[in-house]
């Protein structure tokens, strides 16, 4: 038997696996000194703003900056919680999720940290995390269905401008997108239907998404045709002939013209056409967020019923439910080692044993 003096240093086993999920971020609290700072660094992003700096800086920082953040505070407030932001609580609830079903069912050293594009936990917050638990290899895993370079080519940016500063630069893999892969379109129909089974069928159906302006598509960015592509596989899944479905894109922002239909003007739309229930889902969003939670469930509702129409339900994103992380487990499967597979099947195969 070997004895352990007290002052010998037990080291923590290495994860072979660290993975970081990505999201866009939110301000540390509703108000509108921390919005400003969240503000100013997502709109700093040149992936996110393309317009020259010479003329861009000087509207952030002298126009929008000094009017913008005291305009949405109260939006922020509305949907803030007790806890803090809904967007953060869900990502790190989910982290958490996953890592215990790595661990757990698959008998995986692998562990899952949080990292935000813009404000904390950064992106530079979950990495160090994961190297200071011991991760030998990285999977990058950007919460973006649909691939656009404002969001998931952004965080390559900013996961790649991190792992610079080290000296010892694991193994990486990120993935790109998952807006066709089947487990993600399951998700959300099983969402939809059983949403559907509490609160009965609407008349129509609208997926919206986040908009892109439409020179960034026209620039090769194949956003909203991920976009398209997703809304025609949930009909699919769906089944539901008889049911109108369509999809739009929302959170428009300046003078660009942005990828179409509009949201809001669909809504108005189908207000004065037929007047009826409508619902309203957003697959973008892995988990509701101030473009969810106030932008659809409040500000869209109230367009829809001030135009006429009698009835606007908005239906959560998956958020920490359990086939969401079923989902993330299926999209990272093909990034694990080898190794680790076979232990899955080992643990597995003695617990059919026993």
């Amino acid at each position: 038997m070997a004895f352990i003096s007290p002052t010998d240093t037990i080291q923590p086993h290495p994860l072979p696996t660290g993975i970081l999920i990505v999201n866009t971020g939110t301000p540390a609290t509703p108000e509108p000194g921390e919005i400003r700072k969240y503000l100013r660094e997502f709109l700093s992003d040149r992936r996110v703003i393309r317009w020259p700096r010479w003329l861009w800086l000087p509207l952030l920082h002298l126009i929008i900056l000094r009017v913008r953040p005291a305009r949405v505070a109260s939006k922020y407030k509305d949907i803030w919680i007790e806890g803090g932001s809904p967007l953060l609580r869900d990502s790190l609830a989910l982290a958490d999720g996953l890592e215990r079903k790595l661990q757990g069912e698959y008998g995986m050293h692998a562990g899952v940290a949080v990292g935000m594009r813009y404000g904390h936990p950064s992106i530079r917050d979950g990495l160090r995390e994961l190297r200071d638990r011991g991760a030998q290899r990285l999977i990058i895993l950007p919460l973006f269905p649909q691939y656009s370079h404002v969001t998931v080519a952004s965080v390559y940016d900013a996961v790649f401008e991190e792992l610079h500063r080290w000296r010892q630069v694991p193994e990486v893999e990120a993935v790109r997108g998952y807006h066709l892969q089947p487990t993600y379109i399951h998700a959300i129909t099983q969402s939809i239907e059983a949403y559907w089974q509490v609160y009965g069928k609407p008349d129509r159906l609208l997926i919206s998404y986040h908009g892109i302006p439409l020179s960034y598509a026209a620039a090769g960015d194949p956003y909203p045709e991920h976009c398209t592509e997703t809304t025609e596989r949930i009909f699919e899944q769906l089944g539901q002939k008889e049911l109108l479905v369509e999809s739009s894109f929302q959170s428009r922002f300046g003078p660009e013209a942005w990828a179409q239909p509009y949201t809001e003007a669909t809504l108005a739309q189908w207000a004065q056409e037929s007047g009826g229930r409508v619902d309203v889902i957003c697959p973008g969003f892995a988990v509701d967020c101030l473009e969810t939670l106030h932008e659809i469930a409040v500000e869209a509702c109230g367009l829809y019923l001030d135009s006429g129409g009698e009835d606007f339900h908005y239906i959560p994103a998956l958020n920490t439910r359990r086939g969401h992380i079923e989902l993330l487990t299926e999209i990272i499967r093909p990034y694990l080692p080898v190794e680790q597979h076979e232990d899955s099947m080992l643990v597995k195969n003695s617990g059919d044993e026993v």
